[in-house]
């Protein structure tokens, strides 16, 4: 079956996304755990169905909202799955109320229409970014449980992540090792097969974007290299993966903002 992407449907799927997720972040204590994940299943179901009507329809769109929320997308998509396998993992209500978030700033700035691409690969290059944002997006949340919860020992108030802490340090490192090769991929196909993937038009790779996710790489891969040989744990690892990520978001969604928004280039 072969969906008609539209407009319309574009505007209900993101409203239904939009109030699960408000639901989810306003009601989340007062709310059975069985109806919880099954609201939050929806959500990301229909979360799907509007960047599937602005990457597929006709012709697609895309830009630094939507790449936010597809980015969003993905950490929910890993939370829930995770939450599966790891029912003491718990959120709060920060996550949906993000989730709630890009999609309304997606409905707002939907993006630039791309009437023509120059190379059928150009997708793949964007999926390997994407994809590496939402790993870094889901290392972030985890390295936010650890915070909340070390700050609840701090303060004698008793954490609520519900996973012990090694165990979420170690599943932050894991997003992070996994974010790093998809990253790598992309700054390497984009660094080699320039011109074909973005036509013989491009005048310099060195732009803004590249400059912002090469300082991120370089953040990341300090990081790892910290974490491997110096042990880094605990605050110095969550500000390197801090600082990482608020370049890696610079590199594409902050060029792309200026673009769209500041200077209103298509």
């Amino acid at each position: 079956m072969i969906l008609a992407f539209s407009a319309t449907f574009g505007l209900a799927t993101a409203t239904a996304a939009a109030l699960l997720y408000g639901l989810l972040a306003l009601a989340r204590k007062r709310l059975p755990a069985a109806a919880a994940s099954a609201a939050l299943l929806a959500a990301c179901f229909f979360h799907a169905l509007t960047l599937a009507e602005g990457l597929m329809g006709q012709p697609p769109r895309f830009g630094f909202a939507p790449a936010l929320s597809t980015t969003v997308w993905l950490v929910v998509l890993v939370y829930a799955i995770e939450s599966k396998l790891i029912p003491e993992l718990r959120a709060s209500w920060a996550l949906p109320a993000v989730g709630a978030a890009v999609v309304l700033l997606s409905m707002v700035f939907p993006g630039s229409s791309y009437t023509q691409i120059a190379s059928a690969w150009l997708p793949l290059h964007w999926a390997l970014g994407i994809a590496s944002y939402g790993l870094f997006g889901a290392a972030l949340l985890h390295g936010w449980l650890i915070s909340r919860a070390e700050l609840s020992m701090r303060t004698a108030l008793s954490a609520d992540t519900g996973v012990p802490l090694l165990k979420l340090e170690r599943l932050t490192f894991r997003f992070v090792e996994a974010g790093f090769i998809l990253l790598t991929a992309s700054l390497l196909a984009g660094w080699l097969f320039a011109e074909t993937l973005y036509g013989p038009h491009l005048k310099s790779m060195w732009n803004h974007k590249t400059i912002f996710s090469v300082l991120a790489w370089l953040s990341f891969a300090g990081l790892l290299i910290g974490r491997a040989r110096l042990g880094w744990r605990g605050r110095t690892a969550r500000k390197f993966l801090y600082l990482g990520s608020g370049l890696l978001l610079l590199g594409y969604a902050g060029s792309r903002f200026v673009l769209e928004v500041v200077l209103q280039r298509p």
